[in-house]
């Protein structure tokens, strides 16, 4: 077994929104894009693509974005909608949304729930067959194979000694992976995706534990599915994340930092921050506390609610299923362009979970007369307390999470539905004798001729 190398993690190189331009082809003829960059960081990278499906524009008035059908953007002789190039994202029609790789990926990183002996056997299996089929380099974290029954099975040596192993939080292997297969319930695709704070390769992920919204491929026939995604035949869905920004004011005697963080032109004396990218949710909470939290709600600056009650969750609409939905959210398809914001047992009743657009910045922050602190939590992660001054920004991510499908995005989503909630399940009404269907037909003939 051999250790990886810890490298250096590169600068934040996320693409600003001047950089992009767009226009509809549907509407305003071949579309523009603005100068790109390489999506894993380096100019050799393996990486993802969404492969457009080319059809007329005459025939089928579709665009590249989320937003399905193209909108007429002319309105009389003289009035239309203002073109802006600034963007967040851009996930393609779902249609089209199919992988492709640049070069064919030559690194995998197994994820694999851990303590659960039933996935030993897969793992196993899995590792053996994209070392020695397929001539991959398989990355795997330490601690997976740290377990003893990995430990003292003398058949796997051969394989385990190829293994390049690493450590959360202490190595970057964001610029070495090609591709990521988990193997276990919905939390190993929520890890993976806490270890890529950039681009995200695709990844494939097997339902292999207790619910599978975001795990859609059974183990069963693996082979033939991983041989299918590494020759590029397969669709994906574009799961949005949220970039999330937390500054916290210093505690005790303020020390201007030399490299301060600069908030809207202003040096920031002191100030912390630190950056997650969110899959599912962001939870705000009263902690520990009795009393009621009591945070303001900000969007694009403007003041829109203060949340008194047990707290407050802004999740993607793949987290709509999760928490958001549990407390009483709608449940969004992945390929819809929108952040939830959902309260907790709010004090106020009129207070519904509402949608917002994609591209709108929130910012919570603890309201001047809360009584007590607040928590937060990523994903269920790196939870911490949110104190007086402190400030929580939210915005849409322009890394999502490339999630390849078994058949569809549509598809897949409606059959992790019915598998994890049942959904739509009940008794069906039974239907009328057809004597009975009869009488009453005489019957109501009757009453018309009285």
């Amino acid at each position: 077994m051999r250790e990886m190398e810890q490298e250096k993690v590169n600068g934040n190189k996320e693409p600003c929104a001047e950089a992009s331009s767009y226009r509809c082809s549907a509407c305003h003829g071949d579309e523009d894009w603005g100068p790109g960059h390489p999506l894993r960081g380096r100019s050799k990278s393996r990486s993802l693509s969404a492969a457009p499906v080319l059809a007329s524009a005459r025939e089928f008035r579709r665009t590249r974005s989320l937003h399905g059908p193209c909108p007429v953007t002319t309105f009389g002789p003289k009035a239309c909608v203002l073109q802006n190039p600034q963007t967040i994202m851009h996930i393609q029609d779902p249609a089209s949304q199919r992988l492709t790789w640049n070069k064919s990926p030559k690194s995998v990183l197994v994820i694999k729930k851990i303590r659960d002996a039933s996935l030993l056997q897969p793992f196993k299996e899995l590792c053996a067959y994209l070392m020695e089929e397929n001539n991959m380099v398989v990355y795997v974290e330490k601690k997976v194979l740290e377990d003893p029954a990995l430990l003292s099975d003398d058949h796997f040596g051969p394989v385990k000694r190829k293994f390049c192993t690493f450590r959360e939080d202490y190595d970057d292997i964001s610029n070495q992976i090609d591709l990521i297969i988990c193997l276990g319930g919905d939390g190993t695709l929520l890890y993976a995706s806490s270890l890529f704070q950039g681009s995200v390769p695709p990844v494939m992920a097997f339902h292999l534990g207790s619910l599978g919204f975001l795990t859609p491929f059974n183990f069963e026939n693996f082979q033939s599915q991983v041989t299918q995604v590494i020759q590029g035949n397969a669709a994906v869905v574009l799961r949005s994340r949220l970039k999330v920004r937390v500054v916290k004011e210093p505690r005790g005697k303020k020390v201007a930092v030399p490299n301060g963080i600069s908030e809207n032109g202003v040096l920031a004396v002191g100030k912390q921050a630190v950056q997650y990218q969110v899959l599912n949710e962001v939870v705000i909470d009263r902690g520990p506390s009795s009393y009621l939290s009591n945070v303001d709600v900000y969007l694009d600056g403007h003041l829109i609610t203060t949340v008194q009650g047990d707290g407050v969750i802004v999740s993607t609409p793949t987290g709509s299923t999760a928490y958001a939905a549990a407390a009483g959210a709608s449940m969004i398809h992945p390929n819809v362009p929108a952040i939830m914001v959902t309260p907790i047992c709010p004090h106020s009743l009129s207070f519904r979970p509402i949608v917002v657009p994609a591209g709108v910045e929130l910012k919570i922050m603890l309201s001047p007369e809360a009584r007590n602190t607040a928590w937060v939590s990523f994903d269920g992660r790196k939870r911490q307390e949110i104190r007086h001054g402190d400030s929580i920004s939210i915005t849409t991510s322009c890394y999502p999470l490339p999630s390849i499908c078994v058949r569809d995005p549509v598809s897949d989503w409606f059959e992790s539905l019915a598998q994890c909630l049942h959904w739509n399940v009940r008794k069906k009404q039974a239907h009328f004798p057809e004597d009975e269907e009869d009488a009453d037909a005489e019957g109501g003939e009757e009453q018309a001729g009285s």
